[in-house]
Order: structure tokens, then C-alpha cells, then sequence
């Protein structure tokens, strides 16, 4: 699996922390993220916890019409969705897997089509939430 997705949302649907962390709670990953989350503005490394352990990763929000160059296939799907969030991590596996939920709980909680560029493939939130306990069983 790539080390990357891009979440698709609405920009009015893009979540605060102290919406995005519940969504991720329901879960049950035991992903925690950082209070210095800003939705639209938050770029770079972003700190997680998993299970108490440092755990996250690359964060950036770009428009919608950036990210389609790559993926003009997906431009029918995305009905109106104007917010690209593009998350990236490295090699570690409690890095996925907080990428990992934090895209489940976009997509089942806010509405986010999840992009997967190997293999140009949309990501459901079942999908999501068990590639995340895959990651969880691994540790």
C-alpha cells in the first residue's frame, strides 16, 4: 500500500478537532489527535498518540482542482467536494494506522472520499477502519 491518501471533503464539512476526535473515538483505534490541529490551515508533520505513543503524520489541505490534474478520473465523483486533504507517512506502523483513522473517520463521519493513488481506488470506511486494526495487530 502506498504511503499516502487524499481525503475529499466539502469545505464547510471539513471537521474542528473537537468534531474530528469523537469520529475517531467511535472508532475505537485509540487514536488521539493533537490540539494543534487547524482544519484548513494545519500543514506539516502533526503530532498523534496511539495507545499513548507517539504516533502521525504529514498533513496538507490544497483545493480540489490541484489535486484532479493527478486523478482527472475521479473529478465525476467528488460532486462538488472543493477540499483536498493530503495525508502522507513514513515507514512506521502507528503512523498508517493514525492516518489510517483519521481518514475513517472522514469518511464515515463527514462525508470524505478517500483516494488511494496506487491503484486509483476510493476507499470506503470499512475499508479504512480495517486496514487501521491490520496496522493495530502488527505492533
Amino acid at each position: 500500500m502506498a504511503r499516502a491518501l487524499c481525503a475529499f471533503l466539502h469545505r464547510a464539512d471539513v471537521p474542528t478537532r473537537a468534531a474530528l476526535q469523537p469520529a475517531l473515538d467511535a472508532l475505537k483505534l485509540r487514536v488521539t489527535l493533537d490540539d494543534g490541529y487547524v482544519p484548513l490551515k494545519s500543514s506539516g508533520y502533526l503530532p498523534c498518540t496511539l495507545d499513548g505513543e507517539d504516533a502521525g503524520f504529514t498533513v496538507r489541505f490544497h483545493d480540489v482542482d490541484a489535486a484532479l490534474d493527478a486523478m482527472p478520473n475521479l473529478k465525476t465523483a467528488l460532486d462538488g467536494r472543493d477540499v483536498a486533504m493530503d495525508l502522507k507517512w513514513s515507514g512506521d506502523v502507528r503512523e498508517k494506522v493514525s492516518a489510517l483513522a483519521v481518514c475513517a473517520a472522514l469518511a464515515g463521519s463527514f462525508g470524505a472520499i478517500v483516494h488511494e493513488a496506487e491503484g486509483d481506488k476510493v476507499l470506503t470506511t470499512a475499508q479504512l477502519t480495517a486496514r487501521a486494526r491490520e496496522g493495530l495487530e502488527e505492533l
